[in-house]
């Protein structure tokens, strides 16, 4: 049995990302509730802030940051020191197994494969020197997120999730999941969290509203924003223009968006007061 300890240590944990300051997972405990969006919002946002970022496509099976940031046509390189070196999108590098597989192609392998590849992705690449990298886990808490949470040593994580009881109900069992690994959670963001109408200004509570922020108060972790269900956020990313969700969008958009990403700094910045200990694992 596997148990979250100050003690010991996992076969495969890595220890130590050198010259990376901050590695923030964004999970979630169900597929569709736009996990990949927040993380490349996350990552671009902060990079506007006039931060060094990184982004980590750890989903194997579901690889969208390729399509999200019109990197589909890149591939990573390889120093002469057999580092990987990572394709970038403004000034922000991403290691992707969507740069290296057909996005027709379906990877099909198991846990301890896709787990040695994204294990690959972060001791072989070239990231230093980063403030923050930012890891896309794939969803739920089965064998992949479990072991790569487990692999990665992670400042905290952040769970997305959207409004229903439904996929409340998931991001609870996500967020346990990282505190049964001493994993800091850093908070809970909703997602397509309402609609505006663009031309009348309407808003509609499509998939209810409130529910992640109610959650985070029952469990004591912080609520990190509200993202609105948005057609420009949509746009952009079919179209892989990820700065233009900050550029080319409604100012109540934009005011979202920045509210996230300044919860988010924050938090990070308060682990790293505390001087948090990274999460190790103790086979018992």
């Amino acid at each position: 049995m596997a148990e979250a300890g100050p003690q010991g240590g996992s076969p495969f944990a890595t220890t130590s990302l050198p010259g990376v300051q901050h590695v923030i997972a964004v999970g979630a405990g169900k597929g569709g509730v736009g996990k990949s969006t927040v993380a490349v919002l996350a990552a671009v946002g902060l990079m506007r802030r006039g931060h060094k970022v990184g982004l980590l496509d750890a989903d194997v099976y579901g690889p969208s940051l390729p399509k999200l940031t019109g990197t589909e046509d890149l591939q990573p390189d390889l120093g002469p020191d057999g580092r990987i070196i990572p394709p970038e999108f403004h000034g922000i590098k991403l290691i992707s197994m969507g740069h290296i597989v057909s996005p027709n192609d379906a990877v099909v392998w198991r846990g301890p494969m896709a787990q040695k590849y994204v294990k690959e992705f972060l001791d072989r690449g070239q990231w230093a020197p980063l403030d923050y990298l930012i890891v896309d886990l794939p969803p739920g808490t089965g064998d992949i997120p479990l072991t790569l949470a487990q692999t990665i040593p992670l400042t905290g994580a952040v769970v997305v999730c959207t409004p229903q009881d439904v996929a409340l109900l998931d991001a609870v069992r996500a967020l346990r999941m990282y505190q049964k690994l001493g994993v800091e959670p850093l908070g809970i963001v909703e997602n397509m969290s309402y609609y505006v109408c663009p031309h009348c200004g309407h808003r509609d509570e499509i998939f209810s509203h409130g529910g992640a922020h109610k959650a985070a108060q029952e469990l004591g972790v912080p609520f990190l924003g509200s993202i609105p269900l948005n057609i420009a956020l949509r746009r952009h990313g079919d179209m892989g223009r990820p700065l233009a969700n900050f550029t080319e969008v409604e100012p109540s958009v934009l005011a979202t968006l920045e509210e996230f990403i300044g919860h988010l700094a924050e938090q990070v910045q308060q682990q790293a007061a505390q001087g948090a200990r990274l999460p190790t694992l103790e086979i018992t």
